[in-house]
């Protein structure tokens, strides 16, 4: 069944900026990549592709980049000013921009994010109109979500039983998947699980998951404003 809009897509959401797919939508890239590296940035290499990298400057997309970085709202006024307080953050940054890479979506922004422990993080995502955005892929990893629901990212050895084992385990604390994406290196490789929540998920089922020993990391991420 295909996607159905509603007014609010077209007309966009409340913002600062002159279009909801160069500035809201950016921002909310940005705050879904601080979220996945779980901490603000230090670092930041910041890739414009296709349609981005010729108007990204022209349309605010730079400052809206390092706003979301900063942890800012799509509506918040300092997204004018981004680059004072990036600077006065210690937020170092640069800007990179790719014209022609015909398999992207015309609006994708890649992230290298260092945080303040030098956990690094390279996030894909996809700004698609009306500030709604699609992370697309995570370190390598292949993804699909929105930040509209409650989503976790789970590392895990790909073992037998691991996906239904960590559904139950999501199941147990009462709340539902609304979608799962699985992607791996190989067989037995390294592998990464997106699940979106039709719900928030209490800490003790992630505490549960973290303590299990084919886990590697568990990342929570609440849904985006």
């Amino acid at each position: 069944m295909a996607e159905k809009s509603s007014i609010f897509d077209m007309i966009g959401p409340v913002m600062i900026g002159p279009s909801s797919s160069h500035t809201a939508g950016v921002v909310r890239i940005a705050r879904a990549a601080i979220r996945i590296l779980g901490a603000l940035p230090t670092e930041a290499v910041i890739t414009f592709y296709n349609s981005f990298a010729r108007t990204y400057e022209g349309h605010g997309s730079d400052r809206a980049i390092v706003a979301g970085l900063l942890g800012y709202k799509p509506d918040d006024e300092r997204i004018r000013t981004a680059f004072d307080h990036a600077a006065a953050a210690g937020l170092r940054y640069t800007f990179q921009s790719v014209g022609n890479a015909s398999t992207l979506h015309p609006n994708t922004i890649k992230l290298n994010l260092t945080g303040p422990d030098g956990h690094r993080v390279e996030v894909v995502g996809q700004s698609r109109g009306g500030g709604v955005i699609r992370i697309v892929e995570v370190d390598g990893f292949g993804c699909d979500f929105s930040g509209a629901l409650h989503t976790l990212i789970i590392d895990a050895d790909d073992v037998p039983g691991s996906i239904a084992f960590i559904a139950s385990v999501i199941a147990h604390a009462d709340t539902n998947i609304a979608t799962m994406f699985v992607s791996r290196k190989g067989k037995h490789e390294a592998a990464r699980q997106f699940i979106e929540l039709d719900s928030p998920i209490d800490d003790i089922p992630l505490l549960y998951l973290r303590h299990l020993s084919w886990v590697r990391r568990v990342t929570y991420i609440p849904t985006l404003e």
